[in-house]
């Protein structure tokens, strides 16, 4: 993370801010401070800190990662040379933003869905743009979220793809199954009840319904429970889950709704920098 997070600066100063370079002097001493502009959940302020000392800034974090922040609310101070605090405070805002709105989303969703089912999870996806996995995932777990998969490596996740090239849905798990750890859990995805069954039967861990009605998905889970298909395994809701629609989800009895829109159309918080000189 410390890599990417190097080559962010790297490519935001280019050669030099010229504009900064050109009107602050070179010792120039100011303070600093990072105020949210509207409320939400603070995240990544860590990483913001991590940017400004970089360039042997003093930085006080007012308002820890996870933090409920109002509007005019300070999250963060910073103390040392005006031209390097200039310099970095794009790269810094633009992180702080992007994790802080993931992570005010799903902050809010969960609490929408917890309000009408307990003990049900919230979780994000693989969509994030590249480079940003890690941050992103990090955003949905301060809003307290589940992280789902960081990368391919984490557990198996047989698609509608993977099901197709092997030939069925028996066979993708029964080769799961005996090419991967035992460690390692299985997930199948699947688009009605049939097949929800069909995995079930043939020893999946955890079902995604996917692209499924809420009444689908009920009548689904009822099938799995007559036939003795539930227990033991979890059930992942996931395709087209907003905030407009994840009570209906929730009440399904689903044990994971994962939402892509949490990280793929992410709004950011509405973060600012203000500078003052001694």
């Amino acid at each position: 993370m410390k890599q990417i997070i190097e080559s962010w600066i790297d490519e935001d100063i280019g050669f030099g801010d010229i504009t900064t370079e050109a009107l602050i002097p070179k010792n120039t001493i100011a303070n600093a401070k990072i105020i949210a502009k509207e409320p939400g959940t603070v995240a990544g302020t860590e990483i913001a800190k991590y940017i400004f000392e970089s360039s042997g800034l003093r930085v006080a974090i007012l308002q820890k990662d996870g933090s409920q922040v109002y509007a005019n609310g300070t999250i963060m101070k910073i103390k040392g040379n005006a031209r390097e605090i200039l310099s970095l405070e794009r790269t810094a805002l633009n992180i702080l933003m992007r994790m802080s709105g993931i992570a005010t989303e799903t902050f809010n969703v969960s609490a929408s869905a917890k309000a009408v089912n307990p003990f049900v999870k919230i979780a994000g996806t693989r969509k994030t743009a590249p480079g940003l996995a890690k941050f992103d995932n990090a955003a949905i777990a301060i809003g307290g979220g589940e992280t789902h998969r960081f990368s391919l490596d984490d557990m198996v996740l047989i698609k509608d793809n993977h099901i197709t090239a092997v030939g069925g849905i028996i066979k993708a798990i029964e080769i799961a199954k005996k090419r991967v750890s035992f460690t390692k859990k299985i997930e199948i995805e699947v688009e009605n009840s049939k097949d929800a069954a069909l995995a079930s039967k043939s020893g999946a861990d955890i079902i995604m319904l996917d692209n499924m009605s809420p009444k689908e998905i009920e009548d689904t889970i009822d099938i799995l429970i007559d036939f003795g298909l539930r227990d033991n395994l979890l059930i992942e809701v996931s395709g087209g889950i907003n905030s407009e629609n994840i009570i209906d989800y929730a009440q399904t009895g689903a044990d994971i709704l994962s939402l892509g829109y949490l990280t793929h159309s992410v709004k950011a918080l509405d973060i600012g920098l203000t500078l003052s000189l001694e």
